[in-house]
C-alpha cells in the first residue's frame, strides 16, 4: 500500500514516515523544506528516511498543483496523510499569508487531488488551537469551535469545513486530527521544549508568557504517530478527533523537569501572554478511545528525558 505523507521532512511527518517504513509501507513524502526554522534539522530528518528502499521523497511546495499532481498520476496511492503546514500561532501574527498559502491553498490543492485520484482516506492534521478561549475543559470535539483568536486557528477551522464540504459532495472519507502541543526527539525548534532546552544549556533567559500560569496537554510523539495510524486505518465518512494525553499540565512543572534532566537552572524572564495564546489546553480523548482504540502511554517526565537525551546526542552536548 503506498501512502502519500506530506509535510514527510517535518516533526510529525518525519515520526510517521518512519513507523510506516518500519512496518512495510511505501511511504511518498512531499515536502518543501523551507526555512521557518532551520532547514538543516529537516534535513537529517531526511536522511533518516532516504535510508528506507520503500520511501520516495518529493520537494517541492503543495501550491504548485500540476507538480502535486505528477505525484498523483505516477503513484498508486491509496491513502494520503496531510501534515504539512505553516505552522506556528505567534508567526501568523506577523506573516499571514504564508497561512492562506499553505494551509488555505495548499490543503484545497491536496484534498481536490485525493477526491479526483479517489483515494480510500484522507487524513489530515487539525490543531486544538481551533477550541480558542474555550473555558469549558476538557475540551471536547463536540464543542463549538467558531469562535478562533489567532489566524493559525482560522485556517486549521477552516480546514475541517473544507474536509467536510468534500465528504458531503464526493463523498471521499476524511478525518482531521486535534494536536494536542506535540513534543518528544527531532521536535520543532520554535516550540517550548526544545527553545527552553537551547536556551537553558547556552545560558541565555527564557520567555514564559503569563507569568508562567500556563497549561499544557503535552503529547509525546510516538503517542500522536499511533494515533495516526490508527486513524489511518479507519475509514471513516468524516470525523474529528483530539489527540492529547488527557493531562493538563503546569508550564512551571515542565521549566523543572528540562531543569532537573539538563542539570541546569533556567534565568526565566517572565512576561505578560501573547495575543492568539490561550492559557490552558487540555484534550478530552474519549472520543478517539472508543473509536480508534487511541491510548497515550507516556508520561510528561519520561517523554521529556527521551527528549534531552536525543537532544544531547544530537548536539553533541556532554
Amino acid at each position: 500500500m503506498s501512502i502519500l505523507v506530506s509535510g514527510a521532512a517535518g516533526f510529525i511527518g518525519f515520526h510517521l514516515s518512519r513507523k510506516l517504513l518500519e512496518n512495510g509501507f511505501a511511504v511518498i513524502g512531499y515536502d518543501n523544506v523551507n526555512d521557518y526554522y532551520d532547514p538543516s534539522l529537516k534535513e537529517a530528518r531526511l536522511k533518516l528516511l532516504e535510508k528506507f528502499e520503500n520511501f520516495t521523497f518529493y520537494r517541492n511546495d503543495l501550491c504548485n498543483f500540476s507538480a502535486l499532481e505528477k505525484v498523483f498520476k505516477n503513484h498508486p496511492i491509496e491513502k494520503v496523510c496531510h501534515l504539512a503546514a505553516q505552522a506556528g500561532v505567534r508567526y501568523s501574527l506577523t506573516n499571514p499569508f504564508a497561512y492562506q498559502k499553505s494551509n488555505l491553498e495548499g490543503f484545497l490543492n491536496i484534498i481536490e487531488l485525493a477526491k479526483r485520484f479517489q483515494v480510500r482516506n484522507f487524513v489530515y492534521a487539525s490543531s486544538s488551537s481551533v477550541y480558542g478561549n474555550n473555558r469549558k475543559l476538557p475540551f471536547s470535539v463536540k464543542d463549538n469551535v467558531d469562535h478562533p483568536i489567532s489566524l493559525y486557528a482560522a485556517t486549521k477551522k477552516a480546514n475541517e469545513l473544507i474536509a467536510h464540504t468534500y465528504s458531503h459532495l464526493y463523498r471521499l472519507p476524511t478525518t482531521g486530527l486535534r494536536f494536542f502541543t506535540v513534543y518528544g526527539p527531532f521536535g520543532r525548534p520554535d516550540m517550548a521544549l526544545f527553545l527552553f532546552t537551547q536556551k537553558i544549556t547556552t545560558g541565555k533567559a527564557i520567555d514564559v508568557y503569563n507569568k508562567g500560569n500556563m497549561r499544557r496537554d503535552f503529547t509525546y510523539i510516538d503517542d500522536i504517530v499511533n494515533g495516526i495510524i490508527a486513524a489511518l486505518e479507519t475509514i471513516s465518512q468524516y470525523e474529528i478527533f483530539n489527540l492529547g494525553n488527557h493531562r493538563s499540565e503546569n508550564l512551571m512543572d515542565f521549566i523543572r523537569l528540562i531543569e532537573h534532566y539538563l542539570g541546569k537552572k533556567a534565568i526565566i524572564n517572565y512576561l505578560p501572554i501573547q495575543p492568539g495564546d490561550v492559557p490552558e489546553t487540555f484534550a478530552d480523548i474519549e472520543h478517539a478511545r472508543a473509536v480508534l482504540g487511541f491510548q497515550p502511554t507516556t508520561d510528561i517526565a519520561t517523554g521529556i528525558k527521551r527528549f534531552i537525551d536525543w537532544y544531547k546526542a544530537y548536539f553533541q552536548i556532554n
